[in-house]
């Protein structure tokens, strides 16, 4: 169940900034509505007519949505879960900015036909925005607040505080800007029965006792560990899986040297690479005796999981996902 309430995403903004550049000083602004094109790029929704218009509080300050939006486009891959999840084929979209082979999640391709590659994420193509005539837009502040005010004169434009962490209120607020807040409610509760249900099956597994779970992400930079306060900590949360000491921290993610990748000891490791392995120390941190010490690599207990899923998809089809491989990585049946 949701329990996050849109005041949530403020407090959550501290924990997950660290996922993208600062951005600068919080503004509030009213929303215009620019005018929405009648003909329809995915199902209508069952909510009745007289939930529209509605008024939309978000981190720029109240959209005025004076119908049920129906041409919609998304500026992340949050959005892009989100939206696809309530059944929306999006107009227009942006490919996640760290996935090296470029284009849209591999795990959404069935969802998105015809969506049209607006990005990229940084510096959207407006004038494309634009011609697609949307009568709605989905982002965050963290990604999109220099351009709110263009953003906002093409459609209204709602933005969630930050991205990461608090995904599962997100997903309230672009529900209630779609008229789809029972369908989202629904679809987390689900997930999470699920998640528990996951937990309970590997604890009866092996006899009782959860086995601690480590994620490693190479990036182009330092390696980074994951801690609770990321979208991958969160799910392993949801499954009730312990963290090594290093990851059992209210934060987003640990930058460690190849030396310290010791830190990272657990009974089971995940392992991400965000861009072309050749650009990250993803070789040189599993050459050292540190990483071919730890006990998962002697026992081959280190998996390796899709970026797309684990890091960038930060919605609950993604975290469906990464619960089948929790699942696979434990040698447990997935709850149905």
């Amino acid at each position: 169940m949701i329990k996050h309430r849109l005041s949530a995403l403020l407090i959550a903004a501290s924990l997950s900034t660290a996922l993208v550049a600062g951005c600068g000083s919080s503004s509030s602004g009213t929303t215009q509505n620019a005018g929405s094109d009648t003909s329809s790029a995915s199902p209508a929704s069952d909510a009745p007519a007289a939930a529209f218009p509605r008024s939309v509080k978000h981190a720029m300050g109240t959209a005025e949505i004076k119908s049920q939006p129906k041409r919609v486009v998304v500026l992340d891959s949050g959005e892009l879960d989100d939206v696809t999840l309530l059944g929306i084929t999006p107009v227009g979209a942006v490919s996640p900015h760290l996935k090296s082979e470029g284009g849209f999640p591999a795990y959404l391709k069935s969802e998105i036909g015809g969506t049209v590659d607006v990005g990229p994420m940084t510096e959207p193509n407006l004038e494309l925005i634009t011609s697609l005539k949307p009568d709605l837009i989905l982002t965050s502040k963290v990604r999109h607040e220099k351009i709110y005010s263009k953003l906002n004169a093409i459609a209204p434009t709602v933005m969630a505080e930050t991205t990461g962490f608090p995904w599962k209120a997100n997903l309230e607020l672009y529900a209630q800007a779609l008229g789809k807040e029972s369908e989202a409610k629904a679809a987390v509760t689900r997930y999470e029965a699920r998640a528990a249900k996951l937990g309970e099956a590997i604890k009866a597994k092996n006899g009782g006792k959860l086995p601690t779970v480590s994620v490693v992400r190479f990036v182009a930079g330092p390696t980074r560990l994951y801690q609770k306060s990321s979208f991958s900590g969160v799910v392993l949360r949801d499954v009730g899986l312990p963290r090594p000491a290093a990851e059992d921290v209210d934060q987003l993610m640990l930058e460690v040297s190849p030396e310290q990748i010791g830190k990272a000891d657990a009974d089971i490791v995940f392992v991400t690479t965000s861009d072309d392995p050749s650009k990250t120390k993803e070789t040189e941190v599993q050459g050292t005796a540190v990483w071919k010490d730890l006990p998962a690599v002697k026992e081959n207990r280190v998996f390796t999981v899709p970026d797309e899923t684990w890091m960038s998809g930060i919605g609950v089809q993604a975290a469906e996902q990464m619960l089948g491989d929790i699942a696979k990585a434990a040698g447990v049946e997935l709850p149905k």
